[in-house]
């Protein structure tokens, strides 16, 4: 707490801080942070296994697999959040599994289900995108700004 903060609070109150900072429980950091890398690489291998197949099976070429394989992961994400295995997953590994698309896609379903008893239009459709929204809102933004930048480097002879 800032000291601004401190000065306002009652002697009793500022006793209570302390009692209840040295009671708070530590987070454990370093376990969650590998718990999450963990999670995040098997994740990326597997997207990577995926693209492999795509290449080796399926006569995708290396810049075209990729879309199939986001297409799998989302499914597959999607398909583990409407049985409620992902959040269980989720749990353990922390931000491993809210980074790759996967995460994208949990977060979309998850909200589709808390809101279908809503209706299809109001609750599945108005609700969906809540969470999801700022992120697809964002990207977009983020995309046109490098597009300009890109265009004019160009324009001006570069790259």
């Amino acid at each position: 707490m800032s000291s601004k903060k401190k000065k306002k609070l009652t002697p009793t109150q500022q006793k209570y801080q302390v009692f209840a900072k040295e009671r708070e429980p530590k987070r454990p950091v370093v376990k969650n942070s590998i718990r999450a890398f963990i999670a995040g690489g098997l994740i990326c291998t597997f997207g990577q296994g995926l693209q492999w197949m795509y290449i080796r099976y399926f006569n995708f070429t290396e810049k075209t697999a990729g879309d199939p394989t986001v297409a799998t992961l989302i499914i597959i994400s999607v398909l583990l959040t409407g049985l409620g295995v992902y959040d269980h997953i989720a749990q353990w590994a922390g931000a491993g599994t809210a980074v790759p698309v996967t995460g994208f896609a949990n977060t979309i379903a998850s909200a589709s289900i808390e809101h279908r008893s809503e209706g299809y239009v109001l609750g599945v459709g108005g609700n969906m995108f809540k969470l999801a929204g700022s992120v697809i809102a964002f990207g977009v933004f983020s995309a046109f700004v490098v597009a300009l930048i890109k265009i004019t480097i160009k324009s001006l002879g570069g790259v």
